[in-house]
């Protein structure tokens, strides 16, 4: 989530501690009247004024009482050395706390939570997940399968929902039944299930550039690359070839993220070639419930899905992006989708999109589901303010 950051840069009035060490200070306050918990500080070697010779990960965080914080660091230049360091503050209402870099400290835990990778043993999917949460998206090797009439190929930019109802990583164990043949990830035996039809809509948060009445897609993903994974965050980029938008060509790539403790990745999508995208949300077979909120920025779907219920979302961050909402229905299943239509700003467009599954016994209704996105909305309108001395 977008946080406010404000550097403080110190009168050199030596207050140099008994072992000539400056101690940098981190201060971070919560201005809602909501607790606060899985929120990603992000902060950068120059934020903690570390110079190009430290290693980072030589540093770790410690509250006021002197309790490591779980950290994870990311390399976001691909140089082989981390230069950003994360961790998830919680947070009181309308409160403050701080946070002390310290060196050699230990984190508490190392264990991965948030999870992404490319999967060749099917085909070509790119999967990821947290502990809430998890989804795929389809490659290039899919997409050829299709066009040469090659059984068990899919076309789709849309993304897909794996309904997980465990707080530990599934993909691999998912993937290996489908690999060895053990069992089927279609069928729920204690951990969910994949049960969410895409085919060619735009499952959950998938884009498309709407002409006149008519929306043109993007065709599968063709470069991929992970970022990170750890014990707060899983990051990964996505390539697509240029694709067609009546007749003009629109180049599109993807930073995609998901935290711990989240229900939505986050997108932020770079776009050349068009001023607006349309965001949309599968309706299957349009039977369940539309809500569109333009104060908060969202549009969601709750919906009954085979013994269960289902609650999809788009979250635009700051609603006066969007342009317009659109249900749009026809005859075809995979073609009914509900839009969010946005501005194009700097050639960018950034939203958040997931889901809520009533069996995960996260999410037990729609007003709970309108709930969680009221909250959500509020929350990255409003980031926590950072201090660093």
């Amino acid at each position: 989530m977008k946080l406010t950051k404000i550097i403080l840069l110190p009168v050199i009035v030596l207050m140099v501690s008994c072992n000539n060490e400056i101690k940098t200070t981190i201060s971070i306050t919560n201005e809602l009247a909501i607790p606060r918990t899985f929120e990603t500080v992000e902060l950068t070697k120059s934020d903690l004024k570390l110079t190009d010779t430290d290693n980072l990960e030589d540093y770790g965080l410690v509250d006021s009482q002197q309790k490591p914080q779980i950290v994870q660091y990311v390399d976001t230049n691909d140089d082989g050395k981390a230069d950003v360091l994360l961790f998830q503050p919680k947070m009181s209402p309308n409160s403050q706390s701080d946070f002390t870099l310290v060196k050699n400290k230990k984190q508490t835990s190392n264990k991965t939570v948030c999870y992404s990778r490319f999967v060749p043993e099917r085909t070509d999917d790119y999967a990821w997940e947290n502990d809430k949460v998890a989804f795929r998206v389809y490659g290039p090797t899919a997409q050829k399968m299709v066009e040469e009439n090659i059984e068990g190929g899919t076309l789709s930019s849309g993304v897909d929902c794996w309904l997980k109802r465990v707080d530990y990583p599934i993909i691999n164990k998912w993937y290996k039944k489908y690999t060895e043949k053990t069992g089927t990830y279609h069928e729920d035996t204690g951990e969910g299930l994949d049960n969410y039809h895409v085919g060619t809509s735009r499952g959950c948060g998938g884009i498309s550039v709407k002409v006149d009445t008519s929306y043109y897609n993007s065709k599968n993903f063709i470069n991929y690359k992970t970022i990170t994974t750890g014990p707060i965050r899983t990051q990964f980029t996505l390539e697509y070839a240029d694709w067609d938008v009546n007749g003009n060509p629109v180049k599109e790539r993807r930073i995609i993220t998901l935290d711990k403790g989240n229900n939505l990745s986050k997108f932020e999508i770079s776009l050349q070639g068009t001023g607006n995208v349309s965001i949309g949300l599968t309706l299957h077979k349009n039977d369940g419930t539309i809500t569109k909120n333009k104060e908060n920025g969202w549009i969601s779907y709750w919906e009954h899905l085979d013994d269960s219920e289902l609650g999809t979302a788009v979250v635009i961050p700051d609603p006066q992006d969007i342009l317009d909402f659109d249900t749009y229905i026809s005859k075809t299943d995979d073609v009914k989708n509900q839009y969010v239509e946005v501005n194009v700003t700097d050639n960018k467009i950034l939203y958040y999109a997931g889901f809520g599954w009533k069996k995960s016994k996260q999410i037990n209704t729609n007003e709970e589901w309108t709930s969680y996105l009221n909250s959500f909305s509020k929350r990255i309108q409003s980031p926590l303010k950072i201090i660093i001395n």
